[in-house]
């Protein structure tokens, strides 16, 4: 068998037809680009409101469980959680808000008082996210948007621990 087409058709048209896959953009260009292919490729989840905090100190909050119930899921929980604000300056979207767990282990009622239980894990639950990535292209100028997998916490939820 002759090799030689083979090896024409690796050197000179896969290189040809990977760089056509990702369409560069100059700096003008690419927020416009990004926008599009997030409305048009990838479904976009409502956000949660954003928060102005970003690493703020927090507690588990067991003073809540003595007021009157609120109307937010995430204070009412077992294993409460705040919404925080996360930057990748070279995604697209470049900021989104995920969860972030407040308590270690998880509210529990016991012997008429809310103690926070650690018998017990509070776990952030996680949604994959499509994110555009800004990549530098060939010609150092432009750049190509390749689509890529986030891991976002959408809230928090109470589990028993793992077992070793």
């Amino acid at each position: 068998m002759d090799l030689k087409p083979v090896l024409i058709f690796v050197l000179f048209i896969v290189p040809m037809w990977s760089s056509k896959m990702f369409r560069c953009y100059n700096d003008q260009e690419l927020q416009a680009a990004a926008d599009r292919k997030l409305r048009t490729h990838y479904l976009r989840p409502t956000e949660a409101p954003r928060t102005t905090a970003r690493s703020s100190s927090y507690s588990c909050p067991l003073e809540l469980y003595k007021t009157p119930l609120s109307d937010e899921q995430r204070d009412r929980s077992l294993s409460p959680w705040r919404f925080v604000t996360h930057i990748k300056e070279d995604h697209f979207p470049s900021t989104y808000v995920g969860a972030q767990c407040l308590c270690s282990g998880c509210i529990q009622l016991k012997d008429n008082k809310m103690i926070e239980d650690y018998d017990y894990n509070s776990v952030p639950i996680v949604q994959n996210r499509v994110f555009l990535k800004k990549e530098l292209c060939d010609d150092k100028k432009t750049y190509r948007l390749r689509p890529v997998n986030v891991e976002v916490a959408v809230g928090c939820t109470c589990v028993r621990p793992q077992s070793s």
